[in-house]
């Protein structure tokens, strides 16, 4: 007989043991002795209040149902990443709170239901500030105030905020680079293809994901948006089991945070070195000792 899991790792119904990236850390974690098993975060039969530990993983499904996504958040006892890092970075208007703590976001304005769209004379892009992958997302021109302005009206009748940005043409030539954390420590990086991209460009597509190493200067901007969260919530960087931070480059190279994933990113696993998933479960060991 199996011993009960101690630690569950949150899932949704539609995947409900996640997906080929990290179906297998209920088995990495037995090997460091910790019983562990996937649950959708919405099954009532799941035991998340006596588990000694909750994992954020592949709660896909949240932006559809945010509000109850949140209520169950705040219910589990031992939930990491924890219930108020949830709420705050599942709405992407924390960016506005990172960039207020100096962090390189790349510039975004903000536009409540009810509120006009202001055209930019740049090409930008138009998203919900409530979403997950490039859900809702749509690049625009300057000359396309019209297709803009209806794309606005259908994000806000669904009750979003829109965030505005300028779109960062670097990403079609190479991607966004996503370096993830584990315990507060940097443990690998990959770069994923751009999601809205120019047809003609050369670069990643938007299925495309391969292993990096990324220079400095995209570590210490990943360094300062981990630092900056951790703060925010009054945090030790270590209590943050996970984080994935996206940048991008402006044209002249420096690095611009796109997304801060604390929630429920995908951690590339398959585009890491063997030792990641291991760093991983080793984190959740130290977590579950407190």
């Amino acid at each position: 007989m199996r011993p009960a899991p101690r630690v569950l790792l949150a899932s949704c119904a539609e995947l409900p043991c996640s997906n080929a990236d990290d179906t297998d850390l209920p088995e990495v974690l037995a090997e460091l002795g910790v019983p562990a098993a996937w649950a959708p975060w919405d099954d009532p039969a799941a035991p998340f209040d006596s588990a000694e530990l909750v994992v954020l993983r592949s709660t896909w499904d949240y932006p559809l149902r945010r509000k109850d996504f949140l209520a169950w958040c705040e219910s589990v006892p031992a939930l990491v990443n924890p219930a108020r890092v949830a709420r705050w970075n599942t709405d992407k208007t924390y960016l506005a709170d990172l960039a207020a703590r100096g962090v390189p976001v790349v510039p975004t304005e903000l536009v409540a239901p009810g509120e006009p769209l202001r055209c930019p004379d740049f090409e930008f892009v138009l998203k919900p500030s409530v979403g997950a992958s490039s859900r809702g997302a749509a690049r625009f021109a300057v000359g396309e105030r019209d297709a803009a302005a209806a794309h606005l009206a259908a994000l806000h009748a669904a009750d979003h905020t829109v965030l505005v940005q300028p779109y960062q043409r670097a990403v079609d030539r190479e991607g966004e680079t996503a370096l993830v954390f584990v315990g507060g420590g940097y443990s690998h990086a990959f770069v994923k293809g751009a999601m809205l991209p120019d047809p003609a460009a050369p670069g990643p597509g938007p299925g495309d994901r391969f292993g990096v190493e990324p220079d400095a200067a995209l570590r210490r901007a990943a360094e300062d948006a981990v630092d900056a969260a951790a703060a925010i919530h009054g945090l030790r960087r270590s209590e943050l089991l996970y984080a994935r931070v996206d940048l991008v480059r402006r044209e002249d190279g420096s690095p611009l945070l796109l997304e801060l994933e604390l929630t429920e990113p995908s951690l590339g696993f398959r585009q890491a070195d063997p030792g990641a998933k291991p760093r991983f479960a080793s984190a959740v060991r130290a977590a579950l000792a407190g």
